[in-house]
Formats: C-alpha cells, sequence, structure tokens
C-alpha cells in the first residue's frame, strides 16, 4: 500500500467531512437559547395589562414588574398577570430590559422625563410607548440617556380582560421606529400577534385622529341611535341595531362611499324633515350630532353625482332650519349626574 503526499479525496476524506458536520450540529444545538428580555410595565390599564399578558405568552419575554396604584389596575393585574409583582414605576423601569409605557397621551411625557431623571432609564434599554398621538419625539428624554425608542400603538379597542387577548391577533399597529429599533419592534408585534404598519413620525396624530373619529365616534352615534330606538319604544335596541350596523359596517370598509343608502342619498327631503321634527320633539339631545353626520353625508352624496344639486340645496337648508328652531338641547338627566360628582371630586367638569 503506498501513502502518497497532499490532500486525501477518497473516502476517508468524504467521512471526515460528514463527522465535522455532524460535529458542528451538535454544537448548535447544544448552544443555549437567548434568556428572555425582561418587561416592565409602567400604567396597567386596560391596554399595558393585556399587551403584558399577551407579551407573557411568549418565549422571547417576561413580565418582571408593572406599575400602577389603582384598585382597577391591582384587579387587573392580579387577573390577567397572576404572581407578577407591582411596584413603583422607577423600580419597574430599573428592572426591564423592554419598558412599556402606557400611560394616557397627556400624561406620557411627564412620565418620561420623571422615569429619566430619576436615573431609571439606562443606555441600550428599549423604551416603547402605546401612544396613537404620540411619535418618537416624546421620548426625547430617553433617547437622550442612550435608550432605544419605539412607538407601538394598537388599532383595537380594549376592555382590560382576557377577552382581548385574542382580539389581538391580526391586530394592526401602527409602528414608528428608526431602523436600527425596526427588528425590535417586529419581534414585539409579532410576539402580540399583531402585523406592523409602519407611521412616518410627522403623521402619528393624523393616524390616530382617523382611529378616532372611526371607533371613538361610532360609540357614541350608536349609544344616541340606541336611546332613539328605546324612545321609539323598542325593547332591544342593540338587537335591532346589531345585524343593520354589521352589515353597514362591512360594506363600507368594502366599498366606501358606494355603499351608502338611506333617504338622505335617495333625495327624501320630505323623510328627512320628519325625522328633524320627531328627534326635536322626543330626543332633542341627538339633533347636533344627527344634522352633523346628516351634512358630511350630504356633502358626500353631492360631490360624486347622487345627489341632484337642487335636492342637495333643499335638504341643506332644512338642516340648517332644525338647528336654528331647535330649543337649546338639555343635558340628559344621568350626564348632569355625573357633571356634579365630578365638580364635588375636583374633577375636570
Amino acid at each position: 500500500m503506498s501513502i502518497t503526499s497532499g490532500t486525501h479525496t477518497g473516502p476517508v476524506s468524504t467521512g471526515w467531512s460528514a463527522g465535522l458536520e455532524r460535529k458542528v450540529r451538535q454544537m448548535a444545538n447544544a448552544s443555549p437559547a437567548l434568556p428572555a428580555l425582561r418587561v416592565g410595565v409602567v400604567g396597567a390599564g386596560r391596554v399595558g395589562a393585556v399587551l403584558a399578558a399577551r407579551l407573557q405568552q411568549h418565549a422571547d419575554f417576561t413580565v418582571t414588574a408593572v406599575a400602577g396604584a389603582s384598585d382597577a389596575t391591582l384587579a387587573r393585574a392580579a387577573a390577567l398577570l397572576p404572581g407578577v409583582p407591582v411596584d413603583k414605576p422607577s423600580a419597574v423601569a430599573r428592572a426591564s430590559d423592554v419598558l412599556l409605557l402606557t400611560v394616557p397621551d397627556d400624561m406620557l411625557a411627564n412620565v418620561v422625563r420623571v422615569l429619566a431623571d430619576s436615573g431609571a432609564i439606562t443606555e441600550g434599554q428599549y423604551v416603547v410607548h402605546t401612544s396613537g398621538r404620540h411619535g418618537l419625539s416624546v421620548l426625547d428624554p430617553a433617547a437622550d440617556l442612550g435608550a432605544r425608542v419605539i412607538a407601538l400603538h394598537p388599532a383595537m379597542t380594549f376592555t382590560g380582560t382576557a377577552v382581548d387577548l385574542d382580539r389581538l391577533s391580526g391586530c394592526v399597529f401602527g409602528v414608528t421606529a428608526t431602523r436600527s429599533e425596526r427588528r425590535m419592534a417586529e419581534r414585539l408585534v409579532d410576539a402580540l400577534g399583531g402585523r406592523l404598519m409602519p407611521v412616518p413620525e410627522e403623521m402619528r396624530t393624523l393616524y390616530h385622529a382617523g382611529l378616532a373619529h372611526g371607533a371613538n365616534h361610532l360609540v357614541t352615534l350608536v349609544a344616541e341611535a340606541m336611546e332613539i330606538l328605546r324612545a321609539a319604544g323598542a325593547d332591544d335596541p342593540a338587537g335591532t341595531l346589531r345585524p343593520l350596523l354589521t352589515a353597514a359596517l362591512d360594506n363600507a370598509l368594502e366599498h366606501g362611499d358606494a355603499a351608502l343608502t338611506g333617504p338622505i342619498v335617495r333625495g327624501d327631503a320630505g323623510t328627512v324633515a320628519a325625522h328633524l321634527a320627531d328627534l326635536t320633539a322626543n330626543a332633542p339631545h341627538t339633533l347636533p350630532s344627527y344634522v352633523a353626520m346628516a351634512r358630511a353625508t350630504l356633502d358626500r352624496a353631492a360631490a360624486d353625482g347622487r345627489l341632484l344639486p337642487l335636492r342637495a340645496v333643499k335638504i341643506s337648508a332644512m338642516l340648517d332650519q332644525a338647528v336654528a328652531e331647535a330649543p337649546r338641547a338639555e343635558t340628559r338627566p344621568e350626564h348632569r349626574a355625573v357633571r356634579t360628582r365630578r365638580l364635588r371630586h375636583g374633577g375636570i367638569a
């Protein structure tokens, strides 16, 4: 048997290569998994507690502490985050790799400033807020300390209960982040089961206005519609409206203005006049919003040519007259009672 110098290319070399590949795979499999990032939540309200509970279900994150002082917050944390300690905001911030700020919009800037000034925010820490209105600039005090900042807003309404956990699946998150923080934003949205939608810094407020107009004002509209039906004698206003509203919403989301039906787009001035008269007599507190929405509907129907100009002018004049002749709408009794209680407790009227 002769031995030659150089590199073997026969079976011995093949076996050595296969053995090396097995060794590499074994080393990769033996590598320890990265530890879960510690998440702290300041403002464990309806949004914060639910987001924290969803993150807690993901292997990449573990919720270490939350901050909140109200009875509702404590009850919510106990229900959604059992075993997670409730602590002061500064302590929560110091114990987290990812600090989630889920406080009201008007409080956010002050919370960031106080945490930054107290030394609770550190270089390399992720500081994430869930405000729809604000972008990254509100987090400047944290960024100045070297924190990595993200604005991440869920386009969802929250009850603050376990019902919300499944609703997050497929929820859009309006995200504003620099290129270097985009990966973490994607990890968070993925862990929350949502879909990421980039929102430029200068468009945050407009983005949030669209959501508020569509969802918050819809609640007011539906509540008033139920009151009108109740005044008309309906024993189940919600059940009466549900199939109609579901169909109208689905059609509007699918077809936009083309889904519009009703007396205004048909130019039925007599029906609109009858509505105005009965609302003035039986539910006067709903008249201003009815007129406002009727005007908006009138403008859109006229703009796309479905309503003849003469009919549009006639209906517009009727709306003007209804407002001019309507008696000053009294605040509903239950609203007066709420206002009185707020004043007695030093709240904002």
